[in-house]
């Protein structure tokens, strides 16, 4: 049996590099791991990383085009591929209009989630890439014995965990 894998990072393409490593890095509070540029083929590329080791990579690529962007969670459903990336927030309220006042597009206003124990909400960065946010809450299992529920891992915005789900 192969070893256990952890998720390193998530990679995405972008138009323009610079505006949106400087948007997740306000949006998230992430840093700047390292950057880089391919000259053979035209690609330059950021690697952030949040407070617990949660990577994403932006990526431009010189002649690249915009493909098509689904405009909410259950369009995105419907293609095969990325569909969306996740943080998890404590806050989930004021994160959502800090990402709102920072120009992502609302796609779905904070609500419970139909995972148990989780609230979640969708914005749209400035390319229109949909983001998904969630904040978890401690959860009593039928024993009585209190689970986090992920609460431990999830930190206040801005230091949230970056988190890829398709």
């Amino acid at each position: 049996m192969p070893e256990r894998a952890r998720l390193d990072h998530v990679g995405l393409n972008v138009a323009d590099l610079a505006a949106a490593s400087s948007w997740y890095r306000d949006a998230f509070s992430l840093e700047v791991d390292f950057e880089g540029r391919v000259d053979a083929i035209g690609l330059s590329f950021v690697m952030l990383r949040d407070a617990h080791g949660g990577r994403l990579e932006l990526l431009h690529r010189e002649g690249s085009a915009a493909g098509p962007r689904p405009v909410d969670p259950a369009e995105a459903a419907l293609r095969e591929g990325f569909g969306h990336m996740a943080f998890d927030v404590s806050g989930l309220d004021a994160a959502f209009a800090r990402l709102v006042a920072l120009g992502a597009r609302e796609v779905m206003t904070p609500r419970p989630s139909p995972e148990p124990g989780i609230r979640m909400a969708f914005v749209a960065d400035r390319e229109g890439n949909l983001v998904e946010l969630l904040e978890r809450f401690a959860m009593t299992d039928v024993t009585g014995v209190t689970d986090d529920a992920g609460a431990a891992g999830t930190a206040a915005l801005p230091s949230a965990r970056g988190r890829a789900s398709a």
